[in-house]
């Protein structure tokens, strides 16, 4: 074993370990605090916590086991059903994420009117839409069983497979709608979301330095 493929497999212990300590302790928060529970953005934090669980333990020993052993580690089906379970996680906690920046966008920006425009019944709707798309892109893909061990990424992931060249079109085709309803449509929302909280924030500090000369002026 060369040294560099030992710091990849002690950097992937270390970053599962950091993981489930950190998003354990966030679900442990959420189960003791019920004013955590009651609010709406602890909802889209739950979800997010309990996405990178799933992507953590399901995706980690399969990462490790591929670099330890340079080699698919488990069977051809059980690595299309991991492939498919990472590519949910993966959208649930993108989905999260962007939730959860909306969320923000509106108690910062409209802070009168957030109670009214981001209720609880309205948070659960979100997170079960995050569910629903994340399974129709993980279920389309197990179900056509684009899922196999990638050598480049060590890892079961979302792959074509060889003996597959017929459904080059198809898979790039859902390749495309991937990236673009999951990881582009996220970016935009987050873009979206803290540029407009950014620039609350510098109106706000604009109008405290504003009354803070004026308030010195008055003193002097």
């Amino acid at each position: 074993m060369s040294v560099p493929e030992l710091l990849l497999e002690i950097s992937i212990v270390v970053l599962a370990v950091v993981s489930c300590l950190t998003n354990f302790s966030v679900l442990l928060c959420f189960t003791q605090s019920g004013e955590l529970r009651s609010h709406v953005p602890g909802l889209f934090i739950l979800n997010l916590a309990l996405s990178n669980i799933l992507l953590t333990l399901v995706n980690m020993p399969t990462t490790f086991l591929g670099v330890a052993t340079n080699a698919e580690p488990f069977g051809e089906p059980l690595c299309r059903a991991v492939s498919s379970a990472e590519t949910f996680a993966t959208c649930n906690a993108m989905l999260s994420m962007a939730a959860l920046s909306v969320d923000r966008w509106l108690a910062v920006v409209f802070p009168l009117r957030y109670s009214s425009r981001m209720r609880y019944r309205d948070a659960l709707l979100i997170v079960a839409y995050c569910w629903l798309h994340s399974l129709a892109f993980s279920l389309t893909q197990l179900t056509l069983g684009w899922g196999a061990y990638s050598h480049a990424y060590a890892s079961c992931t979302a792959h074509l497979g060889a003996g597959k060249a017929s459904q080059v079109l198809a898979y790039a085709t859902f390749t495309a709608l991937l990236h673009c309803c999951s990881f582009a449509l996220c970016l935009l929302v987050l873009s979206f979301a803290y540029l407009k909280v950014w620039r609350v924030a510098r109106s706000h500090c604009r109008r405290i330095e504003v009354i803070t000369v004026q308030t010195l002026l008055l003193l002097v």
